[in-house]
């Protein structure tokens, strides 16, 4: 993970409060801490179609597993797992927020790590 994460100041703020209600593990809070440092912000219109963020559409490939999902990441009140709308706030969001396409992102999710890659990021 040497690239910065590019966010918006919305969503870096809502990191932030998630980390602060304790509900990332301590290895992840030390991660998102480490990439808030250095994360660069932008606002909503200059943020690059590439990167994940909430409202857009992304297919993930679990390498540790060897599988492809697709998820449309949206706000906390906006969640429907029937159709594929995770919040932002779950662990795969957290975990892909602020890479582009391309990105491979080994990350300590609680049931252990895993490596995943963006393979492609859609507005919705």
């Amino acid at each position: 993970m040497s690239k910065n994460v590019i966010l918006t100041t919305g969503i870096y703020d809502m990191i932030k409060d998630h980390i602060r209600r304790n509900k990332v593990t301590k290895q992840e809070e030390e991660l998102l801490l480490l990439e808030l440092k250095n994360a660069e912000q932008v606002y909503r219109r200059d943020l690059p179609d590439n990167i994940v963020t909430v409202n857009r559409r992304v297919k993930i490939k679990d390498h540790t597993g060897n599988k492809e999902n697709e998820y449309v990441f949206v706000s906390t009140t906006k969640t429907n797992n029937k159709k594929r709308k995770y919040s932002i706030l779950c662990d795969v969001a957290v975990a892909t927020v602020g890479r582009q396409v391309g990105d491979i992102i080994n990350w300590p999710f609680r049931e252990g790590e895993r490596k995943l890659e963006i393979l492609e990021v859609e507005n919705i």
